[in-house]
């Protein structure tokens, strides 16, 4: 599959089969995310993986505490692709701790070094991510950002261990997809794009 390939069918995947995925196949997903641009090659990431039932069990009862009053009074009469979403963001949600694999994508503020600036730890981390769930893709693993356990952020420090010049910023979650990957749906090019001046 070429990268244009993954690209164009890379949907955020929120059902999983229970099987693990490899460590070797996980490792291909941090080397591919640490094959991205990145400022003046800082490398100021780091990336955790949470594959330990000790770990995602509690978590995922404190994710689900947080987001149950969303859930429970969540918009209704949303279009399809929305409804869809919802629904399968409360599923990921109810079932954190059976997902195979979570990668904590982070980054630390060193760049620039004499005076290391929060933004950069965006321009870091974000490309970083990108490149792995395409790398996923490729692999016929599924992938999906979600920002909910951020609601669980101090419990997952305490019981990773995480030093605090980590900053937290992206969640991965990481399985081979139960269901199919679906092209993606976006806006034609021509409405996005303005050649020379607006």
């Amino acid at each position: 599959m070429n990268v244009i390939d993954a690209m164009e069918t890379c949907t955020a995947m929120r059902y999983f089969k229970p099987d693990p995925v490899p460590k070797e196949e996980l490792e291909k997903l941090i080397y591919a995310a640490t094959r991205a641009s990145n400022p003046g090659n800082s490398q100021g990431w780091e990336f955790l993986i949470i594959d330990d039932p000790a770990i995602k069990g509690p978590v995922g009862e404190t994710v689900l505490q947080g987001m149950a009053p969303f859930f429970a009074n969540r918009p209704q009469g949303q279009d399809g692709v929305e409804e869809r979403m919802l629904q399968g963001a409360e599923h990921l949600a109810r079932t954190f701790a059976e997902v195979p694999a979570w990668i904590v994508c982070m980054a630390r503020q060193v760049y620039p070094p004499h005076d290391p600036q929060e933004s950069f730890m965006h321009s870091t981390i974000y490309p970083a991510a990108q490149n792995l769930i395409v790398a996923a893709r490729e692999l016929g693993i599924g992938t999906c950002f979600t920002t909910f356990p951020g609601a669980a952020e101090p419990q997952i420090r305490q019981l990773c261990n995480i030093p605090d010049d980590l900053h937290l910023f992206v969640y991965v979650a990481v399985g081979y997809p139960a269901k199919e990957f679906r092209p993606v749906r976006r806006k034609p090019v021509a409405e996005v794009l303005t050649w020379n001046r607006y």
